[in-house]
């Protein structure tokens, strides 16, 4: 707000302050020039054709609609710079929108990656827990069913080994 204020003082500021270097220009005189039927406005003498040094306007009066004009392109001004603060609380708005999107999707990643890791974790805790379980039916059993829970205590070993290597 305090930016606005300033940026419109300087604007008004400047807004007055125009008429000042015109009234100067034609303080230090202007001329019409008629060269060949064509009239023109100058600062100097005409090189060609006939050159008329206007008198200069009375001190103090300026064109009526000047006033007019000075507060129309105030407001103008005024508006354009609303209209430039909004346009860059928009954009701002719209990157503070974008970063929070860009951490969400982060954030979902991260997360998703945690879950990722919690199911390995519990498939490998189960995979160890057959094994043993496996080992330990081995070492009871006897006769054929030794050879049976062996080869099934191997092939759980096989199993986790592949799914949770070390």
């Amino acid at each position: 707000m305090i930016r606005l204020f300033l940026s419109v003082s300087f604007s008004v500021t400047l807004l007055v302050a125009l008429p000042v270097p015109w009234r100067m220009a034609v303080a230090q005189g202007v001329y019409k020039c008629n060269a060949g039927g064509k009239i023109s406005y100058a600062d100097r003498p005409c090189a060609e054709g006939q050159s008329t040094r206007l008198p200069p306007p009375a001190a103090g009066v300026t064109p009526p609609e000047a006033s007019a004009v000075a507060t129309r392109d105030a407001r103008t001004l005024v508006e354009f710079e609303k209209l430039r603060l909004a346009r860059e609380d928009k954009i701002a708005r719209e990157k503070a929108r974008e970063q929070n999107r860009e951490e969400a999707r982060a954030e979902r990643g991260r997360q998703q990656r945690a879950r990722a890791a919690l199911a390995h974790r519990k498939t490998c805790d189960k995979l160890r827990l057959r094994r043993k379980w496996a080992d330990e039916d081995a070492a009871r059993a006897g006769g054929k069913a030794h050879d049976a829970a062996r080869r099934k205590a191997r092939r759980q070993a096989e199993a986790l080994a592949v799914e949770c290597p070390a």
